[in-house]
């Protein structure tokens, strides 16, 4: 039996998990899991490349102690984050997470350089202040010195690939989020970079999903004790995430529900009109040249922190017990807003905004978990409403998918809020997403359409009326 690797590593976890068909059906495997997290470093809150790719590397030597080597492997990240390489191919600096407030400004400044509806037109990317290009004008602006030596550019993911291979690439459903990638000609824009003042040649050349980068370096080899091919998945995970989606059609709505929520559908060319814009729509890059034209919501990272704020009390399905408890609780937050980014204190920061909106402050567990979970259905329906504006239709139903999917309450929520059919899996939605790309590679499956009918018939999906 041949075995496929996805490596998908989140902003607080990662893990190796094993792939494989059996009578046409698509098997998973959790082999290897690890800790993630930002930690702060002088001024800055930074990722710990050193240990991922020690984690990365422990979680291939398990394949060899199961005695189920793969026949490829492929990582996914999240987005927007990077590292500068030096002509050693050293680090320079630190691997900053989009979570530092270095960028606080940066994005207004930019716009004076290049104006807001013409950066939109270019790249149709939606804005956030921690989008790649304001880290770069960030680093520009506060360390010129770490930009000026920089001979290269590497997304996570791409530099623990180049760990791998020894080989550089941007791999393009990543490269896509920085906002330097044009959304017509799929090339980095060499125009708006001029504009900007970030230099050309620091950027790879882009890379297709489903691209092969080759085999591991002879080093990895010898102390694996094996050889594999590298293939790039979508290499941002919520890219990932919409492969596994189990529909097909033009009547549905993607909703990748993690740390964060990617609502929106899948289209064939971008849409970069002044009313996607000022709804703040994003079309990042897809496999095969798709375009997810989807809203990026803050997400599951507000219970999270919640979670957080309570010390670990409570487990996510008791506090979605506790929630059921409230449920005559009303009292709803724009789930989206900067100040939900990261708070101090996520619960302090809630009960605050509750109180200057006039609403119903929570103070007991549920009515807390109740509110957010209230507050994401309610960010959903309007991005809802947005999406069936732009495309004037109606859409008919919701697929969730991803590890939120599992929280039935808030798929509830969402189809009474919404009004909408919500098909609730697979909740392995990027490791799959991840697994299929380098299937289709391999020709194990001959496109998207076989691959998500095998998904269909692969994993439970629940249905919400």
């Amino acid at each position: 039996m041949n075995y496929y690797l996805a490596i998908d590593i989140g902003a607080s976890s990662g893990r190796h998990i094993l792939g494989s068909i059996e009578n046409g059906k698509i098997n998973l495997e959790e082999i290897y899991r690890f800790e993630n997290g930002i930690s702060k470093i002088g001024n800055e809150y930074c990722w710990n490349i050193e240990q991922l790719f020690k984690d990365i590397k422990a979680g291939i030597k398990k394949c060899k102690e199961i005695g189920k080597i793969p026949t490829s492997i492929g990582i996914d990240t999240w987005a927007v984050d990077f590292v500068l390489l030096d002509e050693k191919d050293k680090i320079l600096g630190n691997a900053v997470s989009y979570r530092d407030d270095r960028t606080e400004g940066i994005m207004e400044e930019a716009f004076k350089v290049v104006p807001k509806d013409m950066m939109y037109l270019y790249t149709g990317i939606q804005f956030q202040r921690f989008n790649t290009v304001y880290q770069l004008l960030s680093i520009k602006k506060n360390n010129p010195e770490i930009l000026e030596k920089a001979k290269a550019f590497l997304m996570i993911p791409d530099y623990l690939n180049f760990l791998l291979t020894g080989k550089k690439a941007n791999e393009y459903t990543n490269a896509s989020s920085t906002q330097l990638v044009n959304s017509f000609d799929r090339t980095w824009d060499t125009k708006m970079l001029d504009d900007l003042g970030i230099k050309k040649d620091i950027f790879q050349e882009i890379k297709l999903p489903k691209t092969s980068l080759g085999n591991l370096t002879e080093e990895l080899v010898e102390e694996f004790g094996f050889d594999m091919e590298v293939i790039l998945p979508a290499t941002h995970d919520t890219g990932s995430a919409f492969i596994s989606s189990i529909c097909n059609d033009s009547d549905s709505i993607y909703l990748s529900s993690g740390t964060w929520s990617l609502i929106g559908v899948e289209n064939i060319f971008p849409i970069c009109v002044p009313q996607a814009m000022d709804y703040n729509f994003t079309n990042e890059g897809g496999i095969d040249y798709r375009y997810r034209f989807l809203k990026n919501i803050m997400g599951l990272w507000v219970i999270q922190e919640v979670k957080r704020n309570l010390d670990n009390k409570y487990s996510f399905a008791e506090l979605v017990d506790l929630a059921r408890e409230s449920m005559d609780f009303s009292s709803i937050v724009d789930i989206d807003h900067d100040r939900f980014l990261k708070p101090d204190n996520m619960i302090e920061e809630i009960k605050a905004y509750c109180i200057e909106t006039n609403q119903k402050v929570p103070q007991e567990v549920g009515e807390i978990a109740l509110c957010v979970f209230n507050s994401l259905a309610h960010c959903y329906k309007k991005a809802v409403a947005n999406l069936e504006e732009i495309f004037e239709k109606e859409f008919k139903r919701i697929n969730i998918f991803g590890g939120g999917c599992q929280n039935n309450l808030l798929n509830e929520l969402v189809a009474k809020i919404t009004g909408k059919e919500v098909l609730a899996g697979p909740v392995e939605a990027t490791a799959i997403g991840n697994i299929v790309a380098q299937l289709i590679s391999k020709n194990e499956f001959k496109d998207l359409g076989e691959a998500r009918q095998a998904i269909k018939e692969s994993f439970d999906i629940k249905v919400f009326k």
